[in-house]
């Protein structure tokens, strides 16, 4: 029997449009390198497949890249053809998860390439320690932020402000990261109950996947977050400006 590993799923279906990229998103280039790149060298000493999410429309070009650079790397696709977002995303790499026993199942969007690899081992290391713990993921203090997570009086996180659904934002606010380690059950079990339920956001019309974790604590389920390393670390590459920012934050990382 094969033993169990870590994959992680990257939703990659992104055109670029904004970022106004002559390439599908996740190979527009940051700092001269195709952002998948970025993710592989990020994640290869922390999982052990990869499942990309693309558009059908490119994923020719997407696999040519990916043997080009990485021909030993466990790489495996599935597709998205309409824009419904990012919780669809990820529920459409479940075939391609199952392929091999997963002890955990984790998550990174394909522009989020900044992120340190200190926050990267400590979400190893609390996945090994809380391996029924049905989500686990880093955040980040933001000011102004995208996206913030409600807390209760006890801590858990009760529910998302989005500033792309227009969403009231606080001046500073609590982010993810665009991270996430799932256990098996909740990848295979919770998350399809959760989109049979899950509605299209207001303002993009999308189904996104950041309500499932106040869905998860609603039922009594456990949510485990920790600190980030950098504020940085949470900017996800959108527009030319994103791209501008990160690019000076990892030459700063490499000169370190």
């Amino acid at each position: 029997m094969d033993i169990p590993d870590t994959v992680l799923i990257i939703p990659a279906a992104g055109a670029g449009t904004r970022l106004q990229s002559t390439t599908p998103k996740v190979l527009s280039p940051v700092n001269g390198r195709p952002m998948i790149d970025h993710l592989f060298d990020r994640y290869a000493q922390a999982v052990q497949r990869f499942v990309l999410v693309v558009h059908p429309s490119f994923e020719a070009g997407v696999r040519r890249h990916v043997a080009e650079i990485a021909p030993a790397v466990d790489v495996q696709f599935a597709q998205q053809a309409q824009p419904t977002g990012m919780l669809d995303a990820i529920m459409l790499a479940a075939d391609a998860v199952q392929q091999k026993p997963a002890a955990r199942v984790w998550i990174t969007w394909c522009d989020q390439i900044g992120v340190h690899p200190h926050t990267i081992a400590t979400l190893r290391r609390l996945s090994q320690e809380h391996t029924d713990a049905p989500a686990i993921l880093p955040t980040a203090r933001q000011a102004p932020p995208y996206i913030h997570l409600e807390r209760d009086a006890a801590g858990r996180i009760t529910a998302i402000r989005q500033r792309r659904e227009a969403d009231e934002m606080p001046e500073i606010g609590e982010s993810d990261m665009g991270l996430f380690s799932l256990s098996p059950e909740a990848y295979f079990k919770l998350l399809p109950q959760f989109g049979r339920e899950a509605t299209q956001a207001t303002s993009t019309r999308e189904r996104n996947f950041l309500p499932f974790l106040p869905w998860l604590v609603q039922r009594g389920l456990s949510v485990l977050t920790f600190p980030s390393t950098s504020e940085m670390e949470a900017i996800g590459i959108n527009t030319p400006d994103d791209r501008r920012r990160l690019e000076a934050y990892l030459r700063e990382l490499e000169q370190r």
